[in-house]
């Protein structure tokens, strides 16, 4: 069968997937995975081997996905640029570390790297990750594929306009083809809608644009979480590991606020590109990567990790549990979802497959609405975002090229719908109810039902 030698028969497939060797199925999550945040590199949740099988008789019919990009370069060079300031000057006055001596170097090869790469664009790690979920969809739908060859059904690509999610849905729909060339033909040239996948800064985003701007709530929380003494000792100790003890008193004393910010701010630029380093692996010297937990410990990336969880917990996900503004607008995605599982099942849309590509931005606010795990419990003011008391983490639900997808079977009249959430079968919000105890299957009237889509 022509799946079966699927990568065998695409060698320049096959040395991208070969770039980073994702495992097979997710190791189990750490400390150390939780302090890149949404910066984690993707690796699939459930082995290939494990999914359950559809009940008797139902057939794939359609499948559709949301996927954030793969793992890129950094958006600029604002954090290299910052660090460097303080490194140039520490260097002319021999207030350098012997670590610290390294890292200056270290820094300029991975700018130089992701500017090679393109600021904000696919690294060859994202570009492996992407295709990588391509070659695992088809090889868990089959028979889906085979379908959607003979009846010369559509697959659409649709994506936010933005460079990196364009390049993700460009290589993913390359990536079908080249496992089955009869599918190239029917995937469509790859289109555009920032309503749908880039709603933040879209029309339907206005009042949630307003509430990061204006919100007076949002800001005093976000300043108490941050402003803490533990973030200045985390600070202080970064910048230990590159500069003298005295030097980095002088960057604390605020001798350098002018032309390099304060001391947290030198250290999260650290903090920033060790977060990055991972995504940029394959163009490090060697392949062997760049090392940036030299230079801080993970006590300290576990802070800042922490930090930026909490902006983007609160920003972005599940936030103050009185509200809904964060994730409301992702409305229109989950509308979209349901429209063409809709069609899939009235058959009036000649779609085999509806392939979405994002940011995570969008991932985020989704999951919340839809309740996945991890994603289901907002806070109080008067008891914030905390590890200890909250599962939310931003390497669980958005690392890099993070994904939901659904997968319809029908059988007669009857329709079901499976979820994968980063390739793991997932289970729809409490109270929808599956097909049978355990099941990961549910009936689409009930989805309808359960989602408050039915009258």
């Amino acid at each position: 069968m022509k799946r079966a030698t699927l990568v065998l028969a695409a060698a320049p497939l096959c040395a991208l997937l070969a770039a980073t060797a994702l495992p097979a199925h997710a190791a189990e999550r750490s400390t150390t995975a939780d302090s890149y945040g949404t910066k984690g590199s993707y690796a699939p949740q459930q082995n290939l081997r494990t999914y359950q099988k559809p009940p008797k008789g139902f057939v794939p019919v359609f499948t559709e996905n949301v996927s954030r990009h793969g793992s890129r370069a950094a958006t600029d060079s604002s954090d290299g640029d910052l660090i460097l300031k303080l490194w140039d000057q520490a260097e002319s006055e021999r207030q350098l570390t012997a670590r610290g001596k390294e890292f200056g170097p270290k820094v300029r090869a991975l700018l130089a790297a992701m500017s090679k790469v393109g600021y904000g664009n696919l690294s060859g790690r994202g570009k492996s990750e992407i295709a990588g979920t391509a070659v695992r969809l088809e090889q868990r739908l089959p028979g889906l594929f085979d379908s959607i060859a003979a009846k010369g059904e559509k697959i659409d690509v649709v994506s936010s306009g933005q460079g990196r999610a364009v390049d993700s849905g460009q290589l993913f729909a390359d990536t079908l083809a080249a496992g089955d060339p009869a599918l190239k033909p029917l995937i469509g040239t790859p289109r555009t809608d920032k309503d749908l996948l880039y709603f933040h800064k879209a029309a339907g985003g206005a009042a949630y644009r307003d509430y990061i701007a204006n919100d007076t709530r949002l800001a005093a929380t976000l300043k108490s979480i941050t402003d803490q003494p533990a973030t200045h000792r985390a600070a202080s100790d970064v910048l230990r590991k590159i500069f003298t003890r005295s030097f980095t008193q002088r960057i604390v004393d605020g001798e350098f606020a002018t032309t390099a910010g304060s001391a947290v701010d030198a250290a999260e630029a650290v903090y920033n590109l060790y977060g990055i380093a991972p995504a940029m692996s394959a163009e490090s010297p060697g392949g062997k990567g760049w090392e940036m937990n030299r230079y801080i410990s993970q006590h300290d990336a576990a802070w800042f990790g922490y930090l930026s969880d909490a902006e983007d917990f609160y920003e972005k996900g599940p936030g103050f549990a009185d509200s809904d503004i964060t994730y409301k607008m992702a409305n229109v995605l989950l509308d979209d979802f349901f429209k063409k599982a809709e069609g899939a099942e009235s058959g009036t849309d000649t779609l085999g497959a509806e392939l979405r590509f994002t940011h995570a931005e969008e991932i985020i606010p989704l999951a919340a609405l839809m309740g996945l795990p991890g994603s289901t419990q907002g806070v109080t003011a008067a008891k914030p975002y905390t590890y200890a008391s909250n599962p939310w983490r931003g390497a669980a639900v958005a690392p890099m090229a993070s994904n939901i997808q659904w997968d319809v079977f029908r059988k007669g009249d009857t329709t079901l719908v499976r979820m994968l959430y980063n390739e793991k079968e997932t289970a729809f919000k409490a109270g929808c109810r599956p097909v049978s105890k355990g099941s990961k299957f549910y009936d689409l009237d009930e989805l309808e039902r359960c989602f408050g889509r039915t009258s």
